[in-house]
């Protein structure tokens, strides 16, 4: 009798472990479809600028041509009004640099001031918040606009930059760090010690949010570097541009994505727009590894029972 009850749970430990076994491997498989959709298209477009337009449409996808290719592709961009498009890179720098920079330190102050402190139409001010970070972001270009335009900015670096700094994503992630996070003991014991406000958030609450920073920076800078629609709206003259309006200018005027614009002397292709795409992509990618430790501590903020 113990041996046949034996056998069975060692049976069924088997059946146990062989679907473990399979659904192991099901998720494997799911995971790596996923991986491959993903880097594909980033292959490519890492690919395609070594190639010119003829090997581009001849050659293997996944091919890879020449290290001359990339400078080809690149002077072609480049003979667009005297190469206008170094002006919509640097814009595009320094613009996200200051909307980073004030979306990052007022989202931090004011999530702080929602998780500690008393402060008059606390929730009120939360639920306007959380309205604010679910309404899509392009319902708010129209508001944007009619204010830039009020506020005689229009058609300047500023209405672009001042826009970039609303960021209701950030005041929410903040308030949710320093409410989870931080144990509120620390703020008591600062304003006991005889620190105000301003005292407890620069001396207690920003010296242990680097991982805080690191998210909402990251975050901020992606939003703002591929932003289009805001800046094509507010922004009219070539030289104040940012990089993905820019290049949207510039691929409108060429074949390389609107055919019906004919005969050009400009040399846009598709190697080109592959190289601008690129251009485009590797400064989150750079963002991104520089700020990787601060995010995946930012992640893991208050996972762990102190």
């Amino acid at each position: 009798m113990a041996t046949t009850v034996e056998t069975r749970q060692a049976s069924s430990k088997t059946i146990v472990k062989a679907k473990g076994g399979v659904s192991q491997l099901v998720k494997w498989i799911v995971l790596l479809g996923f991986a491959v959709f993903s880097v594909i298209p980033m292959t490519w477009m890492i690919l395609a600028p070594s190639k010119s337009q003829p090997e581009l449409q001849q050659n293997p996808p996944l091919s890879f041509g020449s290290f001359e290719g990339y400078i080809n592709a690149w002077n072609n961009l480049a003979l667009f009004q005297e190469a206008r498009i170094l002006d919509w890179l640097w814009n595009s720098v320094w613009y996200s640099a200051i909307q980073v920079s004030v979306a990052t330190f007022v989202a931090m102050l004011a999530g702080y001031a929602l998780a500690a402190t008393k402060i008059p139409l606390q929730k009120p001010l939360l639920i306007l918040t959380l309205i604010a970070m679910i309404v899509p972001q392009v319902a708010f270009v129209l508001p944007m606009f009619i204010q830039v335009t009020q506020m005689g900015i229009f058609n300047t670096a500023w209405a672009i930059i001042l826009p970039g700094t609303f960021y209701p994503f950030g005041v929410f992630l903040a308030y949710i760090y320093f409410t989870t996070t931080i144990p509120k003991e620390l703020y008591d014991a600062a304003k006991v010690d005889g620190a105000g406000e301003w005292g407890t958030f620069f001396r207690v609450a920003a010296p242990l949010s680097t991982g805080l920073v690191g998210m909402l920076a990251f975050f901020s800078f992606q939003a703002n570097w591929v932003n289009f629609f805001l800046p094509y709206m507010v922004v009219t003259k070539g030289e104040l541009l940012t990089l993905p309006v820019g290049m949207g200018v510039l691929f409108s005027q060429t074949p390389a994505i609107n055919p019906g614009v004919g005969a050009t002397d400009l040399p846009i292709r598709g190697p080109e727009v592959a190289l601008a795409g690129l251009i485009a992509t590797i400064p989150i990618l750079i963002v991104f590894l520089l700020s990787s430790r601060l995010l995946v501590r930012g992640v893991l903020a208050g996972s762990v029972k102190s």
